[in-house]
């Protein structure tokens, strides 16, 4: 297999927007010409826009963006941004008197970071689709990972700083990529290794707990109803999937996230990953799926890894060597 970059699968492209300052962001992938997509929602607490459509035995066949955003609930707003943009791009389901943009949204909870009276809204969604012009796909603290963070379940000041990753690769003709903002409550853990990267720090903040370990013991404490978390992520293909196969793809996918988060699909997160298929090329499903599950691991990793200091929280390369 070769890494590729998530921006070579012809017909994706992806762009972010952020406010540092304040904490958090957006990021949107745009298939202009109509892509199958699907979603699994698994965690207990969500944030989601135009995930009905998506089951099959729905009228609408395609979608035309899916946007990740910062701010909670708030942060759907962005999503009428992306409408605007891709509206005045002439993009959309034909409704005869105009074309109306699919585009479906989740959301993540960083409002105790930074500033949390700002949050994604509708010219930060159009400005991502803006930034959706250039190539590559940034990541680290950008768009709907500027305000991500991890390792929660003892608040805030012991939590550490997270991002958004990506990661993609081509075996043969098939192109197969993911792209996640991770904000669990628990932590990231390297599959490959066993490592344990990011998570609730340690009393001297040089390393981690595990926070399994620290639900368990506490799992009579009626207190423990921390809620600001959620994983949301994107499988980007162009393999030739019906809306069905999308779904399973997508399901497939959160495979990836059991891998990596410990735990993953809490009542605490609202873990979210959607499937967008440009149908270019014949696939098996099961093969999109399992490397759909890779590829998420991998962006997943990739997240904590990149992240920086940000808002007074410790990243990766703090406790790290």
């Amino acid at each position: 297999m070769e890494e590729i970059a998530i921006t070579d699968i012809e017909g994706i492209s992806v762009g972010h927007a952020q406010d540092l300052k304040a904490a958090t962001g957006c990021t949107v992938v745009i298939g202009r010409e109509g892509v199958t997509a699907g979603v699994d929602v698994r965690g207990g607490a969500p944030g989601t826009r135009e995930t009905d459509l998506l089951d099959p035995v729905n009228l609408v066949q395609q979608i035309h963006a899916v946007v990740l955003s910062g701010g909670s609930s708030f942060g759907l707003d962005a999503a009428c941004g992306v409408m605007q943009y891709l509206e005045e791009e002439g993009i959309g389901f034909d409704a005869m008197v105009t074309k109306i943009p699919i585009v479906c949204a989740a959301v993540l909870f960083d409002l105790p970071v930074g500033d949390y009276t700002v949050r994604p809204d509708r010219k930060m969604g159009y400005s991502a689709c803006l930034d959706a012009s250039l190539p590559g796909c940034p990541e680290g603290c950008v768009g709907a990972g500027a305000g991500a963070t991890v390792g929660k379940i003892l608040g805030m000041e012991r939590c550490m700083k997270s991002g958004l990753g990506a990661f993609c690769v081509r075996t043969g003709h098939l192109e197969i990529g993911a792209i996640v903002a991770v904000n669990c409550l628990g932590d990231v853990i390297d599959p490959e290794t066993g490592e344990t990267l990011a998570g609730v720090l340690d009393e001297d903040a040089k390393g981690c707990l595990n926070t399994e370990d620290i639900m368990i013991r506490r799992f009579a404490d009626c207190r423990m109803t921390f809620g600001g978390n959620t994983t949301i992520g994107v499988i980007v293909t162009n393999a030739r999937l019906t809306k069905s196969e999308a779904n399973k793809v997508a399901s497939m996918a959160h495979n990836g996230y059991g891998r990596t988060l410990r735990p993953a699909h809490s009542m605490f997160d609202g873990d979210t990953i959607f499937a967008m298929a440009t149908g270019r090329v014949d696939a098996d499903v099961s093969v999109v799926g399992l490397l759909a599950a890779r590829t998420m691991e991998r962006a997943v990793v990739r997240a904590v890894k990149l992240a920086r200091p940000l808002c007074g929280l410790k990243c990766y390369s703090d406790i790290t060597p």
